[in-house]
């Protein structure tokens, strides 16, 4: 058995266990917090290797062959998208030993934080989908103590219509897998994928696939984005830093997995809704961004666009289109941890979060200030960023697909975008300086390091993209070809 697919799950719950225990040690908190991640990390790094020396990496829970048994399977997509998580997530934790406070650190923050993670990872790392699901709520439930931690008005107003939203998808979620189950009589993905295509994706099925499009767009934040404005707006910089740039992602690779392992058949119908609603989340998205002066107004409906953008890719489901798709959803889990902290920290240096009340702060803080027009510029996928060559794979992809108007609505969502950021950048940073150092509301010691890290990491993704496309590529080869995840799971026995 390959017990190193577990460990990515096993670390952050075992470490988070433990600080329960050490409520009032903050000190020991950080430093397991800290070295729990950076386990999490490395285990990636391994996987990653493993994958693509020896292939997919499955582990059979308990023994037990599938489909009788839990399945954890670990292909390049998920390897590259738990690296990723790991990094976006080291880097919030560093923002968050400097900002989030010792009143919250001694309410239990680094546990739920690793408590996320750890629904996160598994998330990626499940082949069954009740498993999924219980991984969902895990994840779910540690970031309703995080969106409410502090107590402060705002955030417990924001908790309620995130936590109902939740339910709601949650609910609907179990009902799409009980009849799922009721009509296949299993939920292993593998042999979910094995019984639909014996029998057919037929009208009833395809109506069950629907309803798991519903359910899973409104974890992503695609079109039934109604709920995310305000919760990702309400919590502190580290803490919504690390929303953008996981929570919504989680759902997009449960979209992707469902949409190329189990429900591929009839594209026809099923690609072309969640392409409607890509466009229509990436046109929304841009025009909230727009319409507004506020900072995390502005920030949060970019992560909209955003997702619009990525399910544009599965949409069009060609290689290219996925090997973009892929890419650019590396890059926006980065990007949108990166302007979140930066957003953040503006915030947190002039008391506002109001444009209009900002002017000059590159005249005080000019690493700041360029950090975030680089980060500007990658969000828009200006080359050589790291958004640069997924958002040309993408139009490519849907041009090669026929969907020319979804290619269009992605490059002209993408000058709005510009425009929106941009707008942060002019009005914030440029300017007269309104705020000498002494005025500041707060300090940037100790919040550059891990903004820092975040904008190299866009940098290098987007310079060195030739060396990462091979493994982006190995992954989107395995999104379009599921007898790779079949194969991997089965490991040649009998299927029932």
């Amino acid at each position: 058995m390959n017990n190193i697919v577990l460990l990515p799950i096993i670390i952050p719950l075992i470490m988070g266990m433990i600080m329960v225990i050490f409520r009032k040690n903050i000190r020991f908190q950080r430093a397991f917090s800290f070295f729990a991640i950076l386990a999490t990390g490395g285990v990636s790094v391994f996987l990653m290797a493993q994958i693509k020396t020896k292939g997919i990496q499955t582990l059979q829970l308990g023994g037990w062959q599938a489909p009788f048994g839990i399945s954890m399977v670990a292909d390049m997509f998920c390897a590259l998208l738990l690296l990723t998580t790991s990094f976006v997530s080291f880097c919030c934790l560093l923002f968050a030993f400097r900002s989030i406070g010792k009143e919250r650190e001694a309410s239990y923050f680094y546990p739920m934080f690793l408590f996320l993670i750890t629904g996160v990872n598994g998330s990626f790392l499940t082949g069954d989908l009740f498993n999924l699901y219980v991984c969902f709520e895990v994840m779910l439930i540690s970031s309703y103590v995080l969106i409410s931690l502090g107590g402060t008005k705002k955030q417990l107003r924001e908790s309620i219509k995130y936590v109902l939203t939740n339910i709601v998808s949650s609910f609907l979620f179990l009902v799409a897998i009980a009849y799922l189950y009721a009509m296949t009589g299993t939920l292993n993905l593998a042999h979910l994928s094995v019984r639909i295509a014996e029998a057919g994706q037929d009208g009833l099925m395809t109506t069950v696939a629907i309803l798991f499009l519903i359910v899973f767009s409104m974890k992503a934040a695609l079109f039934l984005f109604f709920w995310l404005p305000g919760s990702y707006s309400a919590p502190p910089t580290a803490i919504a830093a690390l929303f953008a740039g996981l929570l919504t992602k989680v759902g997009i690779y449960a979209l992707f997995r469902m949409f190329t392992l189990v429900f591929y058949h009839e594209p026809q119908i099923t690609h072309l809704i969640i392409g409607v609603l890509g466009a229509l989340t990436m046109l929304l998205g841009a025009i909230g961004a727009i319409a507004y002066w506020d900072i995390k107004k502005i920030l949060t409906y970019n992560v909209m666009v955003g997702v619009g953008f990525i399910m544009a890719g599965l949409a069009s489901f060609t290689q290219v289109s996925m090997a973009g798709s892929i890419s650019y959803l590396i890059h926006d889990m980065i990007i949108k941890a990166l302007i979140f902290l930066i957003g953040g920290t503006m915030i947190h240096l002039t008391g506002t979060s109001k444009l209009k009340e900002i002017s000059g702060l590159i005249g005080t803080h000019p690493y700041l200030g360029w950090m975030f027009f680089i980060a500007a510029l990658s969000l828009s996928g200006i080359p050589p960023l790291s958004g640069f060559l997924g958002k040309v794979f993408i139009t490519q992809g849907t041009f090669e697909a026929g969907y020319y108007w979804l290619g269009a609505m992605g490059l002209i969502t993408s000058l709005m975008v510009l425009f929106s950021i941009m707008k942060i950048f002019m009005n914030g940073f440029w300017g007269e300086t309104y705020l000498s150092q002494e005025m500041e509301k707060g300090t940037t010691k100790g919040l550059m390091f891990p903004i820092g890290l975040l904008t190299v990491a866009t940098i290098v993704l987007g310079i060195g993209a030739e060396g990462i496309f091979e493994y982006v590529n190995l992954a989107a080869e395995s999104l379009m070809n599921p007898k790779l995840y079949i194969e991997a799971v089965f490991r040649g026995n009998v299927m029932p």
